[in-house]
């Protein structure tokens, strides 16, 4: 789907499925002038980005570059910026395909790799050597000898045998050392390489992965190449502007947009093209992987979900990802469940503030989640409809039904077996991913002149206020009063629809809501203060 790929259709991802809808031509994202910044200024790279978004075809793009491949550049900015009459030899080592289970099976294919890449190049045979990192050496010095030139080494899914197992400690742990074992000859090989490239979803420690590969120099948070894989809003409005007409183009902003690695924000490529096929609004990348690990992760650890929308975390803990260590934040953060909002720079230190990337991300990851909270989909699912239908109508009073109703349909065995219920925030968690799991405009912590609203709900015209208690800890009758005493509402009276004022209150010993106490204000200047 785009320009910058090394394949005639110039089509990054979904091709032949785009294909069936716009036979009368191609589209061009011309990306190949980053992809010569980074050749033409540097030697070895890495690049964590999340599943779907192209990694594969942006090495499929140096691919074409050093072989020579210039038929497919025409009319790029490659086409002129490029010597087309270098030529250097290729090994892509791809572990994209399959699931690997045992370490024995990671060495299987390895061998086949460079089984594959020796036929590929010519090279006949490699005498005298029968570990895996010393073929692999071999293989890199002869093809230098053979054409002449230096190789090319392009690795993709580099972390996929790890992830595949990540349950598995020991067997993760297995993958990690066959894996670090291949790539430690990149480091002992430098004089015969000309470039390497390496992409994943996860983000290893050069300690844990690549030992002594000190050069490695991590392009993730690259504000030139925030955009270096999935589409831009020119992108859509110029490129793709064929395709607009019939869908709502704010909401495919929403829907689809938002994902950032502190430059450019990007849309997500795999949903831009099925969106464009089908003409409606779906979480095709969600549907693709269920994050279930990263569900049983944040349900394990008692992760109050509201926080998701407002995660603070240093880029050590962003990087900070190993079979060993598994940060939430990173996790969230490297699988695109979670993406840049904002950063804050000191010297020799990056904090920052991530949210949900888009509509798609933050309504299925919710939906999941609270599966998972209220023990099945047959306690949430028809729940999150029917609180569309309530809030459509601002039917405040269904709304406390609805919730206390949910509430005690929850089995008392699995109150008594699932450790999350047992937490202070849990209540609060199943409360906001109810709304969050409807995609809707949701500020938490909405910070006021008099302190901060837990959560407030944009619905249409209306503004729902919401504060939470638990009366364990707080004495009932005090989350309505805070709101009005605090005057929460202040700063939604210019708007001009109702402002809705809710006091929810819970009880870990009764299991359910005890106290759901409201009042709904008129919007507008000119409505008066309480």
């Amino acid at each position: 789907m785009s320009r910058s790929t090394a394949t005639r259709c110039k089509l990054p991802i979904g091709i032949q499925t785009f294909r069936e809808i716009r036979e009368d031509g191609h589209y061009y994202v011309d990306k190949t002038g980053q992809v010569l910044d980074l050749i033409e200024s540097g030697k070895h790279y890495f690049l964590s980005r999340p599943r779907r978004f192209g990694k594969s075809l942006l090495l499929d793009t140096f691919k074409a570059l050093f072989e020579g491949q210039q038929a497919l550049f025409t009319g790029l900015a490659a086409e002129t910026r490029w010597d087309w009459t270098r030529h250097h030899p290729v090994i892509r080592i791809d572990f994209g395909g399959g699931v690997l289970q045992t370490r024995s099976e990671l060495d299987r294919r390895i061998d086949e790799i460079l089984l594959d890449v020796q036929r590929e190049l010519g090279i006949t045979d490699l005498p005298g050597y029968t570990s895996l990192t010393g073929r692999f050496a071999e293989l890199i010095r002869q093809a230098h000898a053979k054409f002449g030139a230096p190789a090319v080494v392009l690795v993709d899914e580099y972390d996929k045998p790890i992830l595949d197992n990540i349950t598995d400690r020991d067997t993760a742990t297995a993958m990690r050392e066959g894996l670090r074992n291949l790539y430690s000859v990149l480091k002992g090989a430098d004089a015969h390489l000309k470039f390497v490239f390496i992409t994943g979803v996860s983000k290893f420690s050069k300690v844990s992965l690549f030992s002594g590969l000190n050069n490695l120099t991590d392009i993730t948070l690259d504000a030139p190449y925030s955009a270096l894989c999935g589409y831009t809003d020119e992108d859509l409005d110029t490129v793709f502007a064929p395709e607009l007409p019939g869908l709502d183009r704010d909401e495919i902003r929403r829907w689809y947009n938002g994902y950032n690695w502190g430059g450019t924000s990007v849309y997500n490529p795999f949903d831009v093209l099925l969106l464009f096929r089908s003409r409606e609004f779906r979480p095709y990348w969600f549907e693709t992987g269920t994050p279930t690990f990263l569900i049983k992760l944040l349900t394990e650890r008692h992760w109050f979900t509201p926080d998701l929308a407002q995660t603070v975390a240093t880029e050590t803990l962003l990087s900070a990802f190993d079979v060993d260590m598994i940060e939430s934040e990173a996790l969230l953060f490297q699988a695109g469940y979670l993406t840049i909002d904002s950063v804050w720079v000191i010297p020799g230190r990056r904090e920052f503030t991530l949210k949900y990337p888009n509509k798609e991300v933050q309504a299925s990851l919710n939906d999941s989640l609270l599966r998972t909270l209220t023990g099945g989909a047959r306690y949430s699912e028809r729940q999150v409809s029917r609180l569309y239908r309530l809030l459509q109508a601002q039917d405040v009073s269904a709304l406390r039904e609805l919730f206390h109703a949910f509430f005690a349909s929850i089995p008392h065995d699995w109150y008594r077996n699932s450790p999350i219920a047992q937490y202070e925030g849990y209540w609060a968690s199943v409360f906001y991913s109810h709304f969050a799991a409807l995609g809707l405009d949701i500020t938490l912590e909405d910070t006021t002149n008099h302190g901060r609203i837990d959560m407030a709900v944009m619905f249409g015209a209306a503004v729902w206020i919401f504060e939470f208690k638990v009366v364990e800890l707080v004495p009932e009758g005090q989350a309505l009063a805070q709101i009005q005493a605090r005057g929460y509402a202040d700063k939604y009276r210019s708007r001009s629809g109702p402002i809705h004022l809710v006091g929810v209150e819970f009880s870990k010993a009764g299991r359910n809501i005890v106290g759901f106490a409201s009042e709904t204000l008129p919007g507008g200047l000119t409505a008066s203060l309480p």
